[in-house]
C-alpha cells in the first residue's frame, strides 16, 4: 500500500517540478529518449565554468559561478546544461533575448562565442550519472561508425535538460559528438 502512494507522491512532485522547467528557453530541441539522430546546433552564446579532473566530481564546484553570474544580471535560466566530462566544464546556454544582458568574463565564468556545429545526438532517461552517461556515449559511437559518410570531430559531451528536483526516472539526457560529413 505504501509503494503505489510513494509512486503516486513522486508523479505529483515531479509535474510540479517539472511544468516550471517548460516555461525555461530551450536552446534547441531535445533528441526524444530512445532515440538517435543527426542535429545541427544553433551559434549561440554560452557561459563556461571549469575545473580540474573529471565532471562527475566537480558538477556542484561548476554550477556555483554559473548561477550566480546569471542571478547577479537577471538572466533567465536556459535548457540544456551542457557538460564536458573529461577537464570538468559545464556551459549554460544564454537566451537569444538575454545576449545583452552578459557583460563579459566574471570570476569562475568565461563567455563563449560557439559556431553552428553539426553533433550526433542520443537521447536517454534517467539519472545523471556516469554509468549512464558511459553506456549511453557507447551506444551513440557505435551508430556513429554505422553511418557511411560520417566521422567523428570532437569529444563526445553529456547535454541535461532537467534540474537537480527532478525525479531521476524523470530526467531527460543526451550525449553529444560533433561529427562530419565525409565524400566516399
Amino acid at each position: 500500500m505504501l509503494r503505489p502512494l510513494l509512486l503516486l507522491a513522486s508523479l505529483v512532485l515531479a509535474l510540479a517540478v517539472v511544468r516550471p522547467l517548460a516555461a525555461y528557453e530551450e536552446a534547441f530541441p531535445p533528441t526524444a529518449a530512445g532515440a538517435t539522430e543527426l542535429k545541427t546546433l544553433p551559434a549561440g552564446i554560452l557561459l563556461k565554468s571549469s575545473a580540474p579532473g573529471r565532471y562527475f566530481e566537480q558538477s556542484n564546484r561548476l554550477f556555483r559561478p554559473l548561477f550566480r553570474y546569471i542571478s547577479d544580471r537577471k538572466i533567465a535560466m536556459t535548457v540544456p546544461v551542457e557538460s564536458r566530462i573529461d577537464g570538468a566544464e559545464m556551459y549554460f546556454w544564454v537566451g537569444r533575448n538575454e545576449a545583452a544582458k552578459v557583460d563579459g568574463n566574471a570570476p569562475g565564468v568565461e563567455v563563449v562565442r560557439i559556431p553552428e556545429r553539426l553533433v550526433a545526438s542520443a537521447g536517454a532517461r534517467g539519472g545523471y550519472g556516469e554509468s549512464n552517461y558511459e553506456r549511453t556515449k557507447a551506444e551513440l559511437l557505435r551508430w556513429v561508425r554505422s553511418q557511411p559518410g560520417l566521422k567523428v570531430a570532437g569529444e563526445p559531451y553529456a547535454v541535461y535538460w532537467n534540474g537537480p528536483f527532478t525525479p531521476w526516472f524523470l530526467r531527460r539526457y543526451e550525449v553529444h559528438v560533433p561529427v562530419q560529413r565525409i565524400r566516399r
